[in-house]
């Protein structure tokens, strides 16, 4: 989780820099900031999930460098010696309020608090994503385009440019028809292999799902090797070649 840190007193930056890296290893500091000009240009560079947040600084003080943020998408924990900044910390809606010297078990605490709302953030994200892609599956034609969630977004391949899909961990990559290089997919094969039921593929080894309209040639063997149009050398198992056989004598 991204974290910077601002304060412009220098013990009390470094007081909170090694109790985080002590008691809350799942923090990444990487930004620790004396005044709110740093602090704006630090947001700016790092795009933090969490930000410790002193009030009174000289310039801009805590609250100042918040409405200078727009549509700020962090978590905020304000740290101050001063118990009266309450009320317009929950107005700049800050998850967390703690007091100097801050206790251990204070921070801890707000730090699990700003854990769970990323990855409440995150599962809300997952799950719009993957409603879009059910809704662009309804409303296109059947068998022509797939839309799969890549590290940029979604990706909308034509299903009749895919030459094969192999296995790359939890993800797939996929080699298109006339394509310079493959697109990756944060789906596992299996799941494209779903996707692409029907439509004229076959999972011919557990790595490789490939499209029978762009295969060139079989090589016989203990499995055997599949040349695709793209000159690809494509391996058969063993387990998978009866059915394989069985499968392209139906073409």
């Amino acid at each position: 989780m991204r974290t910077v840190i601002v304060d412009d007193e220098k013990l009390s930056r470094s007081v909170l820099k090694l109790l985080l890296e002590k008691h809350c290893p799942a923090l990444n500091i990487v930004a620790v900031c004396s005044d709110g000009i740093t602090a704006l240009e630090a947001i700016e560079q790092h795009k933090p999930e969490l930000l410790f947040l002193d009030v009174e600084m000289p310039g801009l003080n805590g609250f100042e460098v918040l409405q200078a943020c727009k549509e700020a998408s962090f978590s905020i924990i304000i740290t101050t010696s001063h118990d009266h900044y309450a009320l317009e910390a929950i107005r700049h809606n800050a998850l967390d309020y703690l007091m100097k010297p801050i206790i251990k078990d204070d921070l801890q605490e707000a730090v699990d608090k700003a854990l769970l709302r990323l990855t409440k953030k995150k599962e809300q994200a997952t799950s719009k994503t993957d409603s879009l892609m059910e809704f662009l599956h309804q409303h296109l034609h059947p068998g022509e385009r797939l839309a799969l969630p890549s590290p940029e977004g979604l990706r909308m391949l034509l299903v009749k440019d895919i030459v094969y899909c192999a296995a790359d961990g939890e993800n797939t990559r996929i080699y298109l028809q006339n394509a310079s290089g493959p697109s990756l997919v944060n789906r596992t094969l299996k799941e494209v292999e779903s996707s692409l039921k029907n439509k004229g593929f076959f999972r011919v080894h557990h790595s490789y799902v490939v499209n029978l309209f762009y295969m060139d040639r079989y090589i016989k063997g203990d499995g055997g090797d599949i040349i695709m149009s793209d000159g690809s050398n494509i391996p058969v198992s063993r387990n998978r070649k009866q059915e394989f056989m069985e499968r392209i004598e139906r073409l």
